[in-house]
Order: C-alpha cells, then structure tokens, then sequence
C-alpha cells in the first residue's frame, strides 16, 4: 500500500510538473506522509529519482511540438545544471532557512503581477536573438539553478514566470523551456543524492514509471490546449505554492 500510495502521488505530480512544474507540491508531502522515519535526505534523493524521468520524457514530447532555439537552452541547460551543484553546495555553509518566509511573499507577486497583465504569456514573441537570448537564458538558469539546489519549492514556477516575463515567451514555449532545465537541475541533484547514497532506487523506480504515465497526459493536454491552458494551470499551481510555503512559514 505504501508503495502504492506514492506511485499514484508520483502519477499526479509528473502530470502537473509537465504542464507547468510544481509537482513536488504533491509527490514530496507524500514521500514524508508514508516513510516518516526516513531521513529527509533520502526521501528528497528518491523524489529527484523519480521525477526526471517525467520532466525527461515531457521534454521530448514537447520539442517534437514545439520549436525551440536549442542554440541558446541548450548552454543554458549547462548553466542550470551547475546552478543546482552551487546551490547544493552552499546549503552545506549557509542555513536557507532565511528563505522560508520570503518566499510566499515573493510567490504572491509573481501571483499578482501575472493576473494583472492579462495578456502576459499569451503570445509567443522573444525579445532577443542570437547571443543576447543565449546569455538571458543562461543568467536565468544559473539564478533559478542556484535556488533549486539551495531551497527548491516553486523553481519550475520561476523557471516559467522569467521565461515568460524576460524573455517574451508564451506560456507553452516557457513550460517546455522550464522541463529542458529542471531536468538538468534534476540530474545535478541526483548525481550528489546518490552519490552518498540517498537515493531507494527501488522505490525511485516504480515512481518513475508512474511519473512518466502523468508526464505523458500532461504534456498532450498542455500541446492540445495551448498557452491559455499553461496560464491557467500556472495560476493554480502558484497559488497552491502560496498557501503551502505560507503554512510551512508562519503556521507549522
């Protein structure tokens, strides 16, 4: 039943993560709800072993979709990556903790600011080209890598949200630019999990059949609907962000 529980949890979140990211709102409540005795380490190790198959595979699926400049995500999946080492990193010097409460603040402007721009993400038109959008996607997978190593909740979100704000993005081009660099943040943090052996890779594997089945329905849902449909998933999502980093911040 145990194992049962978090497969279908894993099910869930690889179906929100390929829409628009934030499946870790459900799979890693439910990694601490069925193994409470287990070191947080391990449970953190064993959702990274499940959930990159899901943003892998969605990745895929989107770039036969739609069409990405791999010319600049491509370095900038490089920076993500050694983002999420340097995070991960420095939570070894430095108490996140300070972040706890900042965060559902920072999450609610996000929040705002995208209700308020009613067109904001509707329409596909980047601002930049060549080297400038290579350098603006790696700025914004470096910062957005660091912060995914260093505390994580909400990092597709703001994958999503600067992809969409800075770069003049729609909704469906950035969510399929956000999976391209949570999978390479995913792996950094997988490489360290399990090199100290944090990881049930028995576990992690009966997940990551699960999460790729939700990651596929995502994915042809957020194709078949279209940007509006990203929009909206993305302002449930944060909202959802919003009051659980709030709770965990000034409640628990």
């Amino acid at each position: 039943m145990d194992l049962l529980t978090v497969a279908l949890a894993s099910l869930l979140a690889g179906f929100i993560d390929a829409v628009v990211g934030g499946g870790g709102l459900v799979l890693v409540p439910a990694l601490f709800s069925v193994y409470p005795q287990t070191a947080p380490a391990t449970l953190f190790g064993t959702n990274k072993g499940a959930s990159i198959w899901g943003t892998a595979w969605a990745t895929l699926q989107y770039a036969k979709k739609v069409q990405l400049n791999w010319s600049a995500l491509l370095p900038a999946a490089g920076m993500a990556m050694l983002g999420g080492f340097g995070g991960a990193w420095a939570v070894t010097q430095v108490d996140p903790g300070f972040l706890r409460r900042a965060l559902p603040l920072v999450l609610l402007a996000v929040l705002a600011y995208t209700l308020m721009r009613k067109d904001l993400g509707r329409h596909h038109a980047p601002r930049y080209q060549g080297r400038r959008e290579t350098l603006m996607a790696g700025a914004i997978a470096l910062l957005i890598g660091l912060y995914d190593g260093f505390f994580g909740p909400g990092t597709g979100s703001f994958f999503v949200f600067l992809f969409v704000r800075l770069l003049g993005y729609d909704f469906l081009h950035a969510s399929a630019t956000a999976k391209l660099m949570n999978t390479a943040t995913n792996a950094a943090a997988l490489l360290l999990f399990g090199s100290t052996g944090h990881i049930w890779w028995q576990v992690a594997a009966v997940m990551a059949v699960a999460n790729v089945v939700g990651s596929l329905f995502g994915t042809r849902m957020a194709l078949a609907r279209g940007a509006g449909f990203v929009r909206s998933m993305f302002i449930a999502v944060v909202s959802a962000l919003i009051l659980k980093t709030a709770w965990d911040a000034f409640f628990r």
